[in-house]
């Protein structure tokens, strides 16, 4: 055991502000033994900010627990515990880590009591199957770890959580994004990594003081292009993903349809064409061409394209494989892209045509 004591107090004998059992295997009844035997010598609970109980026998929190009028920090990691009370109700917490337990969904109150000052909470490594979303009223949290659990989906309320600087959904189950994590305007870390997620959603882009995203160990095959906003980011993980592992798999190309041919060349060579000369369906059609990314091509397409990978620079952090959209591909040969693989990369006219590739 480990009892931590101040000497700033005027009772020295008083100051204890840490009380620390951690790795002594003990179990429930001999936890609290410990605690009532140690408080009948110092007296007072409340003097106790941090209680430190991580890697004991522990499947019960002790029932002294609550008498920890003015802690702030519990650790109750590394444990059994498979039974979680609202500790809430009586420990002014800022930081609860309960990592490494059996906590499963029923073992969580079905609702908490609204703390105002949490600000960490830590359940990771235990047997979640959802997003617990009682923790959607704790307005404070800015450090989320969830992962190691089994959750299928992250709850689409999660955008309540404003105060998030950091949320962890690694080494679940997790398919897919909510856009709404896209409302976490502070998130500063964000780690999804060791999922099954296949696409993000493109307003993860809003997420402008993000510094690091671990996506690595899931099944994207591509990224939203607009995740080139988010200019603050230092760290990217993308191993073992899709589109690292192989970028462009099967490529076809199939034959140019008569009226994308009859289109193309009315394009290529300027041929006016007039509102109420031609059906509006095909005025329409004629409108939606995309000009080929090869800045020594005038060419231009539409339903049918040619996908190519190019190798540029972001921001000086990253290579990127930028998936390009093109109208022929000749434009796709070795020698056309030795030609143009200095260009500018915004030279498109239609940036969202194409698809930008972030590799870790």
């Amino acid at each position: 055991m480990m009892e931590y004591y101040t000497s700033d107090s005027s009772d020295s004998e008083n100051s204890v502000k840490v009380i620390d059992y951690a790795y002594l295997l003990l179990d429930p009844e001999q936890t609290e033994d410990k605690l009532s035997t140690y408080f009948d010598e110092k007296k007072s609970f409340s003097l106790v900010e941090r209680l430190i109980l991580h890697h004991n026998n522990l499947v019960t929190l002790p029932n002294s627990i609550f008498k920890f009028s003015n802690t702030k920090v519990l650790d109750i990691s590394n444990n059994g515990i498979t039974i979680l009370p609202d500790v809430f109700k009586y420990l002014p917490l800022t930081s609860l880590i309960a990592k490494n337990n059996l906590l499963t969904n029923n073992s969580l109150p079905k609702n908490f009591e609204k703390c105002s000052t949490l600000l960490e909470l830590n359940l990771s490594g235990n047997q979640l199957s959802h997003f617990p979303e009682q923790i959607l009223d704790f307005a404070s949290l800015k450090f989320l770890y969830l992962g190691g659990n089994g959750m299928m989906e992250i709850s689409r309320n999660i955008g309540k959580l404003q105060s998030l600087q950091m949320v962890s959904f690694g080494g679940n189950k997790l398919t897919e994004v909510p856009a709404t994590l896209g409302l976490l305007q502070h998130l500063q870390a964000l780690v999804l990594c060791e999922n099954n997620i296949e696409c993000l959603p493109a307003n993860i882009a809003n997420l402008h003081k993000l510094k690091s995203l671990l996506l690595h160990k899931n099944k994207l095959r591509t990224l939203p292009p607009e995740i080139v906003a988010l200019r603050n980011l230092t760290e990217l993980s993308l191993r073992d993903n899709p589109l690292v592992v192989r970028f462009v798999s099967d490529l076809s190309y199939n034959p140019v349809s008569l009226l994308e041919l009859s289109a193309r060349v009315i394009k290529l060579y300027k041929i006016p064409y007039e509102r109420g000369e031609i059906p509006a369906t095909l005025f329409s059609y004629m409108n939606s061409a995309h000009h080929c990314v090869n800045p020594h091509c005038k060419g231009v397409y539409f339903d049918n394209r040619v996908e190519h990978i190019k190798f540029v620079d972001f921001c000086g952090k990253y290579r990127i494989p930028l998936l390009q959209y093109l109208c022929s591909s000749k434009c796709a040969s070795s020698a056309s892209v030795r030609e143009w693989k200095d260009e500018s990369i915004d030279r498109p006219s239609r940036s969202y045509m194409m698809k930008k590739v972030l590799l870790g």
